[in-house]
């Protein structure tokens, strides 16, 4: 069994110590009992590994409440649970005030116990991990806007680091939020292009009739309004790296003058006859699954020459570590912004730490800047009911229902789908693409399509 951290149980009532030892001891904690605040203070000096502390908040010559400001006192670390009868809940509060974490009622529900000990544990675990983020990013310069501390993106960060090393392309795989570009532009700025162009273009924002102009330049007259030559991205970004995200809405067409920049490394201006020598590294990323992205929205040729190093991005409900850490990275950069102090409570932690996240890293600062907006609280704590109301939801029944009841075209029903996404959303575009799965590009040329 995986060892828990240590824990301290301190109450005047030696059959209930003994209780919550052997309840505790089965889960893997080591437990301490302490029948006195003298001799609680005593093992926690003798013993550091202590993290948690259950304090019965009634006990004689020093009761839960001055305990718990001297057990932070020797350890600012510590997490305190005061247990309290109902008739004392509100004391209980008042010593969450001083800096208890929570408070538990007794009689005990043990298997509540269990799980609010097992949630602060896993908590504080995640705090200790961000106290790993500075020398993570002392070691690493190039990625320090990347914050992230879980395992899972750092295995992305290692293969993305070999990757900048090289000229090799790389297909960036994510879904929408998760930070491909800002991921794209580390490896760039730690390659060895790092002091040239880096360009970034969004594929499907790309109007179809003019994308190979505008990748690759025209000559003049070479189509009406073509006044004079045009460079094309490709080289104005020469010598450094061309970022084509959202990869697969790219025209076929326009991916076979693509591949030949990719195996020949020279391009053919729209209306010119000579082809012009570029030197350029392509980075793309896509939010579409990769079995989708080879079979269906990309060449078979292309795919090969843009996949030579594949990076998938977790999302980020699959990266609780990095919840927290971004959290307070997005906190104290509106701390900045704001000029007061914003933090998270623990319940809005805790809220965060549970919920899905379709939109992202990108959602995720969005809730904390729309909560820090609205409040003029100085110093303010973000709390759980802050942040409930701008969760996303999910699409009421009765309007699906009334949807499928009569007959509808598919276009029809898109429409319907991306109405009650805005709706959902409160008319916030990048946040109803999210909640469609699709991109903010993709949905702005829907909504041009239906003129919404």
């Amino acid at each position: 069994m995986k060892r828990g951290p240590a824990i301290l149980v301190v109450d005047d009532d030696a059959a209930l110590g003994a209780t919550l030892k052997e309840s505790l001891s089965r889960e893997g904690y080591e437990v301490e009992v302490a029948q006195s605040g003298a001799e609680a203070l005593a093992i926690q000096a003798a013993n550091p590994a202590i993290a948690l502390a259950l304090v019965d908040l009634i006990m004689p010559l020093m009761d839960g409440l001055t305990l718990t400001v001297e057990l932070q006192r020797q350890d600012p670390d510590i997490a305190v649970v005061i247990m309290t009868g109902y008739g004392t809940i509100e004391s209980a509060i008042e010593a969450i005030k001083k800096g208890a974490e929570d408070y538990i009622t007794k009689p005990f529900d043990y298997e509540a116990v269990r799980k609010k000990i097992a949630r602060l544990t896993e908590v504080k675990e995640l705090r200790e991990r961000v106290v790993q983020l500075e020398s993570h990013l002392e070691r690493h310069a190039c990625f320090e806007s990347i914050i992230a501390v879980s395992p899972a993106m750092e295995r992305v960060l290692e293969r993305a680091r070999l990757a900048a090393a090289t000229d090799a392309s790389v297909l960036i795989l994510g879904e929408t939020g998760t930070g491909k570009e800002m991921l794209a532009r580390a490896i760039h700025q730690a390659s060895r292009r790092a002091r040239m162009p880096f360009v970034a273009v969004n594929s499907g924002a790309l109007p179809r009739e003019l994308a190979e102009s505008e990748l690759f330049g025209f000559r003049r007259g070479a189509f009406t309004g073509a006044y004079a030559d045009a460079p094309g991205i490709f080289s104005a970004a020469a010598g450094g790296t061309v970022f084509l995200d959202e990869i697969g809405e790219m025209p076929k067409d326009v991916q076979v003058k693509l591949l030949r920049v990719l195996q020949e490394g020279e391009l053919r201006p729209v209306g010119s006859t000579k082809a012009v020598h570029v030197d350029v590294r392509v980075i793309t990323a896509t939010n579409r699954n990769l079995n989708d992205l080879r079979a269906t929205f990309l060449r078979e040729d292309l795919y090969f020459r843009i996949a030579t190093v594949v990076l998938q991005v977790p999302p980020l409900r699959a990266r609780p570590e990095d919840i927290l850490v971004l959290s307070q990275h997005f906190a104290s950069r509106l701390t900045r912004r704001y000029g007061r102090e914003i933090s998270l409570s623990r319940n809005a932690t805790e809220l965060l730490l549970a919920y899905p996240f379709p939109g992202n890293v990108r959602e995720l600062e969005s809730l904390l800047e729309s909560a820090a907006a609205v409040s003029a609280a100085d110093p303010q704590a973000i709390t759980d009911k802050d942040l409930k109301p701008l969760l996303s939801g999910e699409p009421p029944e009765a309007t699906v229902t009334a949807a499928a009841n009569r007959p509808v075209s598919m276009e029809q029903m898109e429409r319907l789908t991306i109405e009650q996404a805005l709706r959902l959303a409160d008319g916030n575009r990048t946040k109803a693409a999210s909640l469609l799965g699709i991109s903010r590009d993709t949905l702005y040329r829907k909504l041009r399509q239906y003129r919404a």
